[in-house]
């Protein structure tokens, strides 16, 4: 099993249009520093399956002809604007497999092209491609989302993005099954005011403490975690660690 994190950035990327700030500023002229939206790509025996379509050229970032499925943890533009050119492609029809979310996107439902929407992921119900286990989890974000947990023989990985904390029955099951690596929404530096729709480090760091045999990856990050984490990344449990655009979990 191996997933490549093709984006680990918030909705505005970094660098974000019009800040000045020292991360998007450096972002801005080394490209290895840039975020791009959210969207993962995992491979196992044969299947290849998107998770998320955060790259709005996310068909030109994929091997042409190879895509088996999409997962997607929920219908917001930056998770699905990849979905809008890729849809007119030729020979092939593209599973997609999300949440029972009845508004999807824009005209998506009505104009899919080769991608067919028909599969709704349910909840904690799990199903297997090519041998790889995955099992659903609800999230907290504004529309329902899921967070996909990946599973094959001893090797456990848990894709949770977009959420704010996780709903207790999630938070149950996880701890039963016991990921060997999270890959974890952590949008914000710590907030005076709880976050709502996105995780601060203070609430990432409270589900790695919930996890302390886990490797948490950090994604959805924001050009102001990207601040805080210049100066305070030392401060983080050992078990978090920052992902990159580009980063290889196997």
């Amino acid at each position: 099993m191996r997933l490549q994190l093709l984006g680990t950035g918030a909705a505005g990327g970094v660098p974000l249009y019009g800040c000045t700030c020292p991360v998007c500023q450096a972002a801005a002229t080394d490209d290895r520093l840039c975020r791009k939206p959210c969207c993962a790509f995992l491979e196992h025996r044969g299947e290849t399956i998107l998770i998320d379509a955060g790259l709005a050229d996310v068909g030109r970032c994929l091997p042409s002809g190879d895509l088996t499925r999409i997962l997607l943890t929920h219908y917001h533009p930056d998770h699905v604007q990849g979905l809008f050119d890729l849809r007119w492609g030729c020979n092939t029809t593209i599973p997609v497999h999300g949440p029972d979310d009845v508004e999807g996107c824009a005209d998506l439902f009505k104009n899919p092209g080769i991608l067919d929407f028909s599969t709704v992921m349910k909840p904690f119900h799990t199903v297997i491609f090519a041998g790889l286990k995955v099992t659903p989890v609800p999230l907290n974000h504004s529309r329902m989302t899921l967070g996909y947990c990946f599973a094959h023989d001893t090797s456990r990985l848990a894709y949770l993005c977009d959420t704010v904390g996780l709903p207790l029955f999630s938070l149950d099951f996880l701890e039963a099954w016991q990921p060997n690596h999270i890959v974890l929404d952590c949008c914000h530096p710590p907030q005076i005011t709880p976050p709502i729709n996105h995780n601060d480090i203070t609430k990432a760091i409270g589900i790695a403490h919930d996890f302390p045999q886990s490797s948490l990856w950090l994604t959805h990050i924001s050009h102001g975690l990207d601040l805080w984490l210049q100066k305070h990344a030392h401060t983080l449990p050992s078990n978090i660690r920052v992902a990159s655009d580009g980063l290889v979990i196997r």
